[in-house]
Order: C-alpha cells, then structure tokens, then sequence
C-alpha cells in the first residue's frame, strides 16, 4: 500500500506543473467541446507511459538519443504553431458562448491535437518512462506494479478532474478580456516549452 501511495504522490506532482497537456485540457474543458475524449486520451497516454516505464523501458529510451531528439524538433515546431494559433485567437474578443463554438472542430480534430501535444514532447516520456521508471526501480515484487497504479491513478484523476473542474470556472470566461488572457497564457506556455526543447541545439 505504501508503494501505491507513493506512486499517487510522485505521478500527482509530476503532472500537476503548468504544461502544453494541461493548458489544452484546461481550454476544451472551458469550452465544453470534446473534454471527455481528451481527458480520457490524455490519462490513456498517461498510463502507456507509466506503464512502459515501470517495465523497464526507460533504458531504452535513454539508450537511442535519436528519438528525445526527434520528438523535441518535432514538438517545437507542434507548439510554436498551436501558439501563434492561440496568439491569434486572443486578439478575438469573444465571449464563452463564441469560444465554445470556435474549439478545436471535429472529433477527429480533438483527437489529433491531443496526440501531438503529448506525444511530441519528449518530457511525457523523461517524466513517465524514464523518471517514474527509475523510481519505480527501487520496489520489489508486487510493490513495483502499485507504485506504478498509483502513479497513473494520479493522472485519471488529475485530468478528469481539471477537464470537468473548468466547468465552473465559466462565469468568469464570459468576460471576452479572461478569455484573451487564458488564450495568451496558452501561448506563452506553449513557446516556452518549444524553447527549452530546442535550446540545447543552439546553446
């Protein structure tokens, strides 16, 4: 019991912090538009990861550089379009109601920019597969896979949580000023991320 809390402690904390993954959960939940499905697929991921690095494929990851190398181009480029995006639309004066109608469209459009906001930023996998993998290490037995059901608990409920939580935050998107600021937010958020993704290549 001691390893699945400690994994519900460690995974809460680590996903928790400010990222692309929770800025784009925490505006489609605003909107109310295909919130379920993205923080099912967000916790899905989640739990691959997890999954994957209490297995022990942390190592792996670390092993071929190629791949952190490819995803953090790739993820910068990802996020300095969806930011310049989110840049845009703060420019917009709108109000919840004219922001729910503008999310991210289809299904299918949703579903899309989840996956490229998570899988295309390599800290999903430097935190879950190799950081919680690590961690995880230290346990024994059974205790390994309830850390690690601890940890992808965390993010079931962290992601259901913000995605329905946003909800009643409402009143105060209804302001055209809050929304501007949340979209701008989100862009800063974004082009911060894509800049330490690439300042190792410049530095």
């Amino acid at each position: 019991m001691q390893a699945f809390i400690q994994g519900v402690g460690i995974g809460g904390s680590l996903i928790m912090a400010v990222g692309a993954q929770n800025a784009f959960v925490l505006k489609q939940g605003l909107k109310r538009s295909h919130s379920l499905p993205i923080a099912a697929l967000c916790s899905i991921i989640d739990a691959l990861m997890i999954t994957a690095g209490v297995a022990g494929l942390g190592q792996l990851v670390l092993a071929f550089p190629l791949i952190k190398d490819i995803a953090s181009i790739g993820g910068a480029i990802f996020l300095l379009v969806y930011g310049a995006r989110a840049l845009k639309s703060s420019f917009n004066e709108q109000s919840l109601e004219q922001g729910a109608n503008s999310g991210t469209g289809t299904l299918k459009s949703a579903v899309l920019t989840t996956l490229g906001i998570s899988l295309l930023n390599p800290h999903l996998y430097l935190d879950t597969v190799v950081l919680l993998g690590s961690i995880s290490a230290q346990f024994e037995g059974v205790d390994r896979p309830l850390f690690g059901a601890g940890a992808v608990l965390a993010s079931f409920v962290w992601f259901f949580s913000l995605s329905f939580g946003a909800r009643y935050l409402s009143p105060l998107f209804e302001r055209p000023k809050a929304w501007s600021y949340l979209d701008r937010f989100i862009c800063l958020t974004m082009w911060t991320i894509a800049l330490v993704l690439i300042w190792p290549y410049f530095a």
